[in-house]
C-alpha cells in the first residue's frame, strides 16, 4: 500500500491510472470538473427532493420512492465530492 498523499499532490493533480497508455502517447490524463459535479448532484438533490414531495403529495407513491432513491445517491455523490475538494484536489 502506498503512503498517503500530500496536499500538494492533490493541489498538483494525480496521474491518470486507468488509462495503460498514459505519457507513452495519446491525449494526457483527465481531471475531475469537482465544481460542476458538486453543482450538478445539489440540483439533482434538490430537484429529486421536491419532486419526491410532490409526487407523495399526488399519490403517485412509486414515482415518489424512485425519486428518494436517486435524492439519496445525489447527497452521496455532493458528500464525495465535497470530502475530495476539502483534501485539496483541484477542480
Amino acid at each position: 500500500m502506498s503512503a498517503k498523499r500530500t496536499r500538494e499532490e492533490y493541489e498538483r493533480g494525480l496521474p491518470g491510472y486507468h488509462d495503460p497508455t498514459a505519457r507513452v502517447g495519446g491525449a494526457a490524463p483527465a481531471r475531475s470538473a469537482l465544481t460542476l459535479r458538486a453543482v450538478l448532484a445539489a440540483f439533482g438533490l434538490v430537484f429529486c427532493a421536491v419532486g419526491t414531495i410532490l409526487a407523495q403529495q399526488a399519490g403517485l407513491l412509486w414515482l415518489a420512492v424512485a425519486l428518494a432513491v436517486v435524492a439519496v445517491v445525489a447527497l452521496g455523490d455532493l458528500l464525495w465530492i465535497l470530502h475530495r475538494k476539502r483534501r485539496g484536489e483541484p477542480g
